[in-house]
C-alpha cells in the first residue's frame, strides 16, 4: 500500500440500496489502496466494518469513473447494480448532473437522476448463453439439469433462478451456501428464490455469491426478472420486492434498467492502526 494511504489513513463513506451495504472509497487521482487482505479486513462486521460489496472509485479515459467492487470473501466482482447506483447519486450531488457513464467489468453503464432521491443504472443486456453466464458445458439456459429447475443467465455475474411457491419459506442459508458451489458453474453463482406475485410483481430472496444472505441485490433483482420474463412468467417490467425494500426493473431493447433509492449513512477513516494490521 502506498505509504500516503499509511500516513494520513483512508476515508470511506458508507452506503446502502435497500439494506444492500457498502464501504466506498475514492481513489481518484491517487494509487488504489485495496488489496484482497484489505477487503476481507475491512468487510469483517466485527474487526472492521462490515460490508456486502466494497466499491473503488477510480479515474477512468472513457467515462465519469471507473468502478471496482470487492466480496466480503476478498474476491472481486465484476458488478454492483446497488452500489453503482450509490456512487452515481454521489457523482450527481458533487456535480449537479442528471446523466453520467460508469465503468465496471460489466462495461459502460448509464446512469440517471431521476429526482426525489430516484437513481437508474442500465445494467447492460443479459448474458443467455451458456459461455457467457458461465456453465461449465453446453446446456439450455433456460431449464437447467438441477432439481427445481432453475433458468441461468450472466449481468456481469453468474445467477441460478428458481421459482418457487413461497419465497420466505425457503432455508436460504441451507440452500444458498450449497448452490453457490454447484459444479455447473465454475466461477460459482448468485442464487434467487423467486415468488410470482403478479404479472408485474416479485418477491426475491437473495444469496450472493461471495457473501452470503443479503436483504437486495440489484444485478440478483434483474435477473429475477430477466429469467421470468423468459419463462413466460411476467412481463420486462417488474416491481421486486426484496427484503430490504422493492425496486424497479425494466428490461428494455437496449439493456436492464434498475431503479431505486440510496442512503448515505455515514463518512469515516481507516485509521494508520488499522491499515498497519492489514498488510
Amino acid at each position: 500500500m502506498d505509504q500516503d494511504w499509511l500516513k494520513s489513513g483512508i476515508p470511506f463513506r458508507k452506503m446502502h440500496g435497500l439494506g444492500n451495504d457498502f464501504v466506498v472509497v475514492d481513489a481518484r487521482g491517487k494509487t488504489n489502496p485495496v488489496s484482497s487482505e484489505l477487503a476481507r479486513a475491512i468487510g469483517d462486521r466485527h474487526f472492521g466494518v462490515g460490508f456486502d460489496q466494497l466499491a473503488v472509485i477510480l479515474d477512468a479515459n472513457d467515462a465519469d469513473a471507473r468502478l471496482e467492487f470487492w466480496n466480503a470473501d476478498g474476491s472481486l466482482s465484476a458488478t454492483c447494480g446497488n452500489a453503482t447506483r450509490c456512487i452515481a447519486g454521489l457523482i450527481f450531488a458533487d456535480t449537479g448532473r442528471s446523466a453520467i457513464i460508469l465503468r465496471t467489468e460489466r462495461g459502460l453503464l448509464a446512469c440517471r437522476d431521476l429526482g426525489a432521491g430516484l437513481y437508474s443504472v442500465n445494467m447492460g443486456e443479459p448474458q443467455l448463453e451458456w459461455s457467457q453466464v458461465p456453465l461449465a458445458h453446453p446446456l439450455e439456459t433456460l431449464h437447467l439439469p438441477i432439481p427445481g429447475d432453475p433458468v441461468a443467465l450472466g449481468m456481469g455475474n453468474p445467477h441460478c433462478v428458481f421459482f418457487v411457491e413461497d419465497a420466505d419459506a425457503v432455508d436460504l442459508a441451507t440452500r444458498g451456501a450449497a448452490l453457490e458451489n454447484h459444479p455447473l458453474f465454475p466461477e460459482r453463482t448468485n442464487v434467487e428464490f423467486v415468488q410470482v406475485i403478479s404479472q408485474s410483481e416479485l418477491r426475491l430472496k437473495i444469496w450472493e455469491r461471495g457473501v452470503g444472505v443479503t436483504l437486495a441485490s440489484g444485478s440478483c433483482s434483474c435477473a429475477s426478472v430477466v429469467a421470468a420474463a423468459r419463462r413466460g412468467l411476467t412481463d420486462r417490467k417488474c416491481r421486486v420486492v426484496v427484503d430490504g425494500g422493492a425496486l424497479e426493473i425494466d428490461w428494455r431493447d437496449d439493456g436492464v434498467w434498475m431503479t431505486g433509492p440510496t442512503a448515505h449513512v455515514f463518512d469515516g477513516v481507516f485509521t494508520s492502526e488499522f491499515l498497519a494490521g492489514t498488510k
